[in-house]
C-alpha cells in the first residue's frame, strides 16, 4: 500500500495551489495522509476528488467549516498497521515519549505544525513522522512531502521529497 504524507499546506496564505510534484504523488499513492493546516475547504475539496482514500486532521489554523469536516484526531489500519493522525503533539523535546503515552494503541503517529521533517521511533516501537510542509518551509531548506510503502505491518520504503523552491 503506498501512502502518501502530507501537512501545513496553508493555501492559500502559502501558496496560491499545491505544488505540481505533490499532486503527481497524490495521483499515484492508495491513500494520502494529511495531518492539518489545510486553512481553505478548496484543497479539501481538491485532495478528496484527487486522492484514492484520504485521511486528514484539522490543524490549529484551520476555521469552523474545515473544523466541521475533519476531526481532531484520526485512526486507520493500512498494510497491517496502527496509524493515528494529529496535527500537534508539543515541543520536539520529550515528543517520543509523550506520543507514546497519548497514542499507546498506534504503531505510526503522523503528525505537523513544527512544518519540520520528522522520523523518529519512541521506546516501545511508536513510529513518528512529520512530512513537513510543502508550500511553507519556514526554517528548512526545502518544501517537504513523505512517502512509504505499508505492508504485512511493516514500513518500507521511507523517502522525504524535498521539491523545488518557488518560482
Amino acid at each position: 500500500m503506498r501512502l502518501l504524507l502530507t501537512s501545513d499546506t496553508h493555501v492559500p496564505a502559502r501558496a496560491r495551489r499545491l505544488p505540481e510534484a505533490l499532486l503527481t504523488a497524490v495521483d499515484d499513492a492508495d491513500v494520502v495522509i494529511h495531518a492539518g493546516d489545510w486553512t481553505d475547504e478548496a484543497t479539501l475539496d481538491l485532495l478528496e476528488s484527487r486522492s484514492r482514500r484520504l485521511i486528514a486532521v484539522h490543524g490549529n489554523n484551520d476555521g469552523p467549516a474545515l473544523r466541521a469536516r475533519l476531526p481532531e484526531i484520526a485512526r486507520a489500519e493500512l498494510g497491517g498497521l496502527r496509524f493515528a493522525v494529529v496535527h500537534e503533539t508539543g515541543p520536539a523535546a520529550g515528543r517520543e515519549r509523550r506520543c507514546a503515552a497519548r497514542f499507546p494503541d498506534a504503531d505510526v503517529l503522523v503528525f505537523g505544525h513544527s512544518h519540520i521533517p520528522w522520523d523518529s521511533t519512541a521506546p516501545g516501537g511508536l513510529r513518528l513522522l512529520n512530512p513537513g510542509s510543502p508550500t511553507d518551509r519556514r526554517r528548512q531548506p526545502h518544501h517537504t512531502f513523505l512517502t512509504l510503502t505499508a505492508e504485512d505491518g511493516t514500513l518500507r520504503d521511507v523517502v522525504l521529497h524535498r521539491l523545488p523552491a518557488r518560482p
